[in-house]
């Protein structure tokens, strides 16, 4: 959704220039933090005062639509490098209830994370979004434990300036009527 909304901030923001980063969540909180981000849309890390929206959405165990390569008690499981909330969530759980698991695939970013899951090496931990062609839930019979939701934030940087609170809120409308679309989803 969000080329269509930087094409409609754009039409009436046409002189305002938009530096776009795309990273881990931690690292762009931490410059948000130190002012050098005007408008965070991240993996919550803990209520703040600047939050807009706050979104839920359900983790989900997902695999490779072929299976695992493998076929033991033990689970393989692929995850971003730490810190990460849904790797920290897959072993949370996975350790509460005394499931045996092994790290089988690390990577720092989403393309790598994608390829061990396509690979048939390891399942992962995500939300729906990550869901793609020959990649699906993780089948019944591993029988995984349930994992929490994922909280997402969107924050505005107190005293930005207009055009920064202007896409903010137009962000916010958007991901309002986004979620409420899906049943799966929960705003709060």
């Amino acid at each position: 959704m969000l080329p269509g909304l930087l094409r409609l901030f754009a039409r009436s923001h046409p002189r305002v220039r938009l530096d776009l980063r795309i990273g881990r969540s931690k690292e762009l909180t931490i410059a948000f933090d130190q002012g050098q981000i005007d408008i965070l849309l991240a993996m919550r890390q803990s209520a703040a005062a600047d939050e807009l929206i706050v979104l839920r959405e359900q983790m989900l165990w997902l695999c490779s639509d072929r299976g695992l390569v493998t076929d033991t008690d033990e689970v393989p499981l692929a995850v971003l490098d730490a810190p990460c909330g849904f790797r920290t969530a897959a072993i949370s759980v996975l350790e509460a209830t005394g499931r045996r698991f092994r790290i089988a695939a690390t990577s720092p970013s989403l393309s790598g994370l994608r390829a061990a899951v396509l690979s048939s090496i390891a399942v992962t931990t995500r939300t729906e979004l990550f869901l793609s062609a020959g990649i699906g839930r993780a089948p019944e019979h591993l029988a995984l434990p349930s994992l929490p939701p994922a909280e997402f934030s969107l924050r505005l940087r107190t005293r930005a300036e207009e055009p920064a609170a202007d896409l903010a809120a137009l962000l916010a409308d958007e991901l309002r009527q986004d979620w409420a679309q899906r049943p799966e989803r929960i705003s709060a």
